[in-house]
């Protein structure tokens, strides 16, 4: 991977030159605030970013979708619990169960919309300590087989931005030790429980790994300067380049 261009810059990194053919959707919703953050990411990893509208009734022919952070519909009802009805997500959740299996990620809000369609098993409440939180998040790799984690290794660190204030997740017993049983908790928090998540469960994926659920924002760390205090900056951008190999790879 080369050197990441400063912001204005957003030159792609992406060495194989199949990754720019790839188009990667970025549904966007009343309320999601990430979703140009999200397009820059795709952007970046060397792909091309195709809007996407909650009301559209077709994904036309993306190979991946990005469901961003932000506050759907207000985060009324519930955090997620309406989009979960958008006229997009019925195709999002078809395409995903499909026999394409079309990779899906879903980001801290995304994640609550995850939970909400039956992609992903659990649900998401208000942090245990009721209040918003916004910090950099260390993360162990706890799986790297999904669509969206390829490019990093297993018990790999990586640090990236968190917000959120409905970031705890739960399930139940049965559920919890399930997923730990078949692999399908993707990242961990490490250090701090930032939320209360039961066994500082910080993602996890679909039996077919290729729906993904995380809270913290990997989009907000693919540029070097522009990320995590500490400097490491693009530890995010893997998640983007991850799938454009796996679209590759599907595709030879």
């Amino acid at each position: 991977m080369t050197e990441l261009p400063l912001i204005g810059e957003a030159v792609a990194v992406a060495a194989h030159p199949q990754l720019a053919g790839a188009k990667i959707g970025v549904v966007t919703f009343p309320g999601t605030l990430d979703d140009r953050d999200a397009v820059r990411a795709v952007r970046l990893a060397g792909a091309t970013p195709v809007a996407l509208w909650h009301a559209d009734t077709t994904l036309g022919d993306v190979d991946a979708v990005v469901i961003p952070g932000g506050f759907s519909y207000g985060d009324y009802l519930r955090a997620g619990a309406i989009s979960r009805f958008a006229p997009l997500m019925s195709k999002i959740i078809d395409a995903a169960n499909s026999d394409a299996r079309l990779p899906v990620l879903g980001i801290c809000n995304g994640f609550q919309i995850l939970t909400e369609s039956h992609l992903l098993p659990g649900s998401m409440i208000k942090n245990d300590h009721l209040k918003f939180m916004c910090r950099d998040q260390v993360l162990r790799v706890e799986n790297n087989t999904t669509a969206w984690t390829g490019d990093y290794g297993v018990g790999q660190e990586i640090t990236v931005p968190l917000k959120n204030q409905d970031g705890q997740y739960i399930a139940d017993e049965k559920t919890l030790d399930a997923l730990e049983a078949e692999g399908r908790v993707v990242f961990r928090y490490v250090g701090w429980n930032p939320n209360g998540s039961r066994r500082d469960i910080a993602g996890i994926a679909n039996a077919a790994g290729n729906v993904v659920g995380l809270m913290p924002h990997p989009e907000h760390a693919v540029e070097a300067g522009f990320g995590p205090e500490d400097g490491s900056g693009t530890e995010g951008l893997g998640f983007f380049t991850s799938v454009l190999n796996k679209i590759v790879g599907d595709n030879k």
